[in-house]
């Protein structure tokens, strides 16, 4: 990915007359690296600023984040200071990731001054400083204490340091001879290297790709090439308009993007702007991993959980199969028995024809010396009750550990889709419920209201319902849908409960493919395609006793095929 200071450069251009002169109306911190303001102005606009090592990044953004129950003192600390403060200038550090934001406050006092709020977005030294009039720090998000081998120090009340100016020109400033200069002058043979070491304020992928433009290869050297057409290329392809271009991945998320076209990776594509391609690429995909981070201690949980139930299975399986091999026992028993003038007490062998066979072989027969003839044919017979007894046994604990196994991994299921830290807490809860997590006395949590079941409208005007858990789709099938309502699932995965609102009427077919579509999009097949879906009434559906939440039984059923799309 391409979040360089061209990008940034580009970013800037564009949000500028958006949200200049709008006040500061909110202020959150739903990460510990990111930061959203509200602005108001002509427009409403959202800002977010993520000074994140793994994801640097500034652009207006379109999402609802999650925020803490409690605000960090950060958080508050930039409250107390912007809150009702007019945004008048924004800049940034020449050939730089580093934004300087400048606000017009007002101090304790009731006097007009400027403060300013500096993000700093270059990687490892990514940071936020709230700055006085003075210059002075009033905070920042990390402090970096008075060490030797710090370079620059960070703590409230010391005066801002500024990073070390970029002393590479940025492409954009040069023209056809400098770089024909560049390319004459000392450096590595190929031209993407050159580049990187030359220039300043642009990405890897970036100088990749002028190489790709003026020599056809990203690894292109510059040993036979004509320095002054390539010099031409570079002009060109640094001088192009800026836009926001991007590739996909297979599964549809944004992969690399860029303010200059792509052609390393394949076709590209044009995005919408350049905040809302990093909103895309950068916001929804980092709401992601940090509920996968939250959820991690369930995940592992309910993992380790299933990874012991099918060890458990597999070794059931296996006596199942040696269960039902049992006839032998009693063909040996019978052998015994009308043998037994032959043997003796202490033997452990027996030699005997085995009458089950039509040649009548003579077969060896493993005794126990301990025992008599008599009670060595009884112990065959005993093993042959036993194992008759056990494959009973075996075939019910294998349907029950398949019906455990099953509801696990629609838990894992719903923690891969959990959005929030509430639809969290009810997996927790769920888990707690079914024994599988210990209730924690000690803490004691607030009762939140339930969350409400997703809900769209088809095309044709149907309200469709999709449960977010298993205690939802519960809810949702048994409690709240009708019994003539229409209800759909993913066929043999774990998935979401799908209901159309249809009071029994029957929907139009594109209605139905909508919901099924929802159904697969929603469950373990959401990356497949031709995903079949189950689809019946209400009426149809039993929860059998003492099931799982979410577990239902059902027999009449037609079943639809469709490939579930992000798009919908």
């Amino acid at each position: 990915m391409a979040f360089d200071a061209l990008y940034l450069s580009a970013v800037l251009a564009e949000i500028g007359p958006k949200i200049l002169g709008s006040r500061v109306e909110k202020l959150h911190q739903p990460a510990r690296d990111v930061f959203v303001l509200h602005l108001k102005g002509q427009t409403r606009e959202k800002l977010l600023i993520a000074a994140d090592p793994a994801a640097p990044r500034l652009h207006l953004t379109q999402a609802n984040l999650e925020n803490p129950e409690k605000p960090p003192m950060l958080c508050m600390l930039l409250r107390k200071h912007l809150l009702g403060a007019r945004l008048t200038d924004l800049r940034q550090l020449p050939r730089e990731r580093a934004v300087e934001m400048i606000f017009d406050c007002t101090d304790e006092l009731g006097f007009p001054v400027q403060k300013r709020l500096l993000a700093e977005l270059m990687g490892r030294t990514c940071n936020l400083y709230l700055l006085g009039p003075d210059g002075r720090i009033l905070d920042c998000l990390r402090r970096v204490g008075l060490d030797a081998a710090a370079k620059r120090q960070a703590l409230p009340g010391l005066y801002y340091q500024p990073p070390d100016p970029v002393e590479k020109p940025s492409p954009r400033d040069l023209s056809r001879e400098d770089f024909a200069q560049l390319l004459a002058g000392p450096g590595p043979d190929r031209l993407g290297d050159r580049l990187m070491d030359s220039l300043g304020g642009v990405s890897p992928l970036v100088c990749r790709e002028a190489a790709l433009a003026a020599l056809g290869d990203v690894d292109g050297r510059l040993a036979s090439a004509d320095a002054e057409v390539v010099a031409q290329k570079l002009e060109a392809f640094f001088r192009q308009p800026m836009e926001p271009w991007f590739t996909r991945r297979p599964d549809g998320t944004v992969g690399q993007y860029s303010c200059l076209p792509i052609r390393e990776y394949g076709p590209a594509e044009r995005g919408e702007s350049f905040s809302a391609l990093l909103d895309l690429a950068c916001t929804q995909r980092g709401a992601r991993d940090a509920m996968r981070q939250k959820s991690q201690d369930i995940r592992k949980t309910v993992a380790n959980l299933c990874q012991r139930l099918r060890r458990k299975l597999a070794i059931q399986e296996k006596e199942l199969l040696d269960a039902r091999d049992r006839e032998r026992l009693r063909q040996l028993g019978d052998i015994v028995t009308a043998n037994l003038h032959k043997a003796v007490k202490g033997q452990k062998f027996m030699e005997a024809e085995d009458f089950y066979d039509e040649e009548m072989p003579l077969i060896t027969i493993p005794l126990s010396p301990l025992l008599s003839p008599q009670q060595n044919a009884a112990k065959f017979y005993k093993d042959y009750a036993r194992k008759k007894t056990a494959e009973k046994e075996l075939t019910h604990q294998l349907a029950l550990g398949g019906e455990e196994l099953h509801y696990l991994e629609s838990v894992l299921e719903e923690l891969d889709r959990a959005e929030t830290e509430q639809e969290l807490e009810e997996i927790r809860q769920e888990l707690r419920s079914g024994g599988y997590l210990r209730q924690d006395p000690s803490k004691k949590r607030r009762k939140q209201p339930p969350v409400q079941p997703l809900r769209f409208v088809s095309t044709d005007g149907y309200p469709i319902y999709v449960g977010r858990n298993n205690r939802q789709n519960e809810d949702l099938t048994f409690r709240l849908a009708r019994k003539d309502d229409l209800w759909l699932h993913a066929q043999k995965v774990p998935g979401s409960h799908v209901i159309i609102a249809c009071a029994g009427a029957e929907p139009p077919d594109s209605t139905i493919t909508q919901a099924a579509a929802l159904a697969a999009g929603h469950s373990q097949s959401a990356q497949g395609q031709n995903v079949p879906v189950d689809v019946t009434r209400v009426k149809s559906l039993k929860k059998p006793p003492s099931a799982r939440p979410g577990m239902v039984l059902y027999h009449t059923y037609r079943t639809v095929y469709v490939t579930p799309t992000q798009s919908l």
